[in-house]
């Protein structure tokens, strides 16, 4: 073996091999549509606004719980 095959390859080297692997894999994803997005979206919001309001209404439930017991 020669030392060549040994070293390390550069730094801006490596940079640039990362970059292009980033590159690469980016062109590999499948980016969802307007539509889908919109939906996903609404999703998240529907599931965001459901929760909230059961953790506020456990909130409440508790908190006259413990003022019944206190």
């Amino acid at each position: 073996m020669s030392n060549r095959e040994n070293e390390k390859p550069k730094f801006t080297a490596r940079v640039s091999n990362y970059f292009k692997g980033v590159k690469a894999e980016l062109k590999k994803v499948n980016w969802p549509t307007k539509k889908e997005l919109t939906n996903y979206t609404v999703v998240v919001l529907a599931t965001t606004f459901t929760m909230t309001l059961v953790i506020w209404g456990l909130d409440l439930i508790f908190q006259n719980l413990v003022a019944l017991i206190v």
